[in-house]
């Protein structure tokens, strides 16, 4: 077994098992805790978001860094042989990655924060339900692009077609394909930051439209 070989697959056993740990955990807070706190009690929902999600929080954050960073060392090790399906997916897992550090993590601390001062009988903070609502959009946002990030990772070994040229080959995917495909990703997660849920709503809502947006890239990325 040759040592380069071995350490590939080390990084790439850390990206797995952390790639897990972190989906696993938002598909946890979206199709799960989300739906309970509109059902449960004002004191249940409030023990679970000063108890349960900070330390549900912690797992999340921590899973998305180690699977951004063993990802980023797999892509040296890959070097040439990337190609774009395998962009795509790395493109919208590092959004996903940021959005985990600069968006939700800050504004579940405010909620987080609030919570535990009602519990402790003084008042809620005045930017909690803001945050709450910016918060709960990015996560949103991050489920939408788990659908076809995790296509696209896997599409890169696993299935042929033009996005599986290296990127250093001729008559792979288009340039026109790159930057439409590019723009759609970067528009969504525009809206993920400044604007409004729409379909992504419902946990039905946003499983289509994550199967939908993988469909359409795929398409784009073959056919033009």
């Amino acid at each position: 077994m040759e040592l380069e070989n071995l350490i590939s697959f080390t990084f790439r056993w850390i990206h797995f098992f952390a790639g897990v740990t972190w989906i696993g955990l938002l598909y946890y807070f979206n199709f799960v805790q989300t739906e309970f706190f509109k059902e449960t009690d004002a004191p249940t929902k409030s023990s679970a978001i000063a108890k349960l999600v900070p330390r549900a929080l912690w797992w999340f954050r921590y899973g998305a860094l180690y699977t951004f960073l063993s990802g980023l060392a797999l892509a040296g090790f890959l070097g040439g042989a990337v190609n774009f399906y395998l962009v795509v997916g790395m493109l919208l897992g590092t959004l996903m990655f940021l959005n985990v550090w600069l968006i939700i993590w800050p504004n579940q601390q405010i909620v987080i924060a609030s919570t535990e001062q009602v519990i402790a009988g003084g008042t809620a903070i005045a930017e909690a339900a803001g945050a709450l609502g910016k918060a709960g959009l990015a996560s949103r946002t991050n489920t939408l692009f788990s659908l076809p990030m995790l296509f696209f990772m896997g599409a890169s070994a696993h299935l042929t077609g033009v996005g599986r040229v290296p990127m250093s080959g001729d008559g792979g995917t288009s340039s026109l394909a790159m930057i439409l495909t590019i723009a759609i990703i970067l528009g969504l997660q525009f809206n993920g930051m400044k604007g409004k849920t729409g379909p992504i709503t419902t946990v039905k809502g946003v499983i289509h439209c994550g199967i939908a947006m993988a469909a359409v890239l795929l398409l784009i990325i073959e056919l033009l």
